[in-house]
């Protein structure tokens, strides 16, 4: 076996663009806005969180970014059905 240091593929943190950073922050964001969506104004919150989110999704491809797409999907779904079951706004 040879290890030798450019043969290794490590991920440095110096290497990551600030564009994947800022990408993270708004899907965190994103998820957060959208799970309060669920039971406050879904319609007012869990849109403008799927927007977000599909921004950061276009700013860089990860993990979290597709999870903050799925998620306000889901919540999207979860918040119009709870809103409309207890009669609560959806505006």
């Amino acid at each position: 076996m040879n290890f030798d240091a450019e043969a290794t593929n490590v991920h440095d943190p110096a290497d990551r663009r600030t564009a994947e950073t800022v990408s993270g922050y708004l899907a965190s964001l994103a998820i957060f806005v959208s799970f309060l969506g669920i039971f406050w104004h879904p319609l007012r919150l869990i849109i403008p969180s799927l927007v977000v989110a599909l921004v950061a999704a276009g700013m860089a491809r990860g993990r979290i970014q597709l999870a903050a797409v799925m998620i306000g999907g889901v919540c999207l779904f979860l918040g119009l059905t709870f809103a409309v079951a207890t009669s609560h706004a959806l505006w």
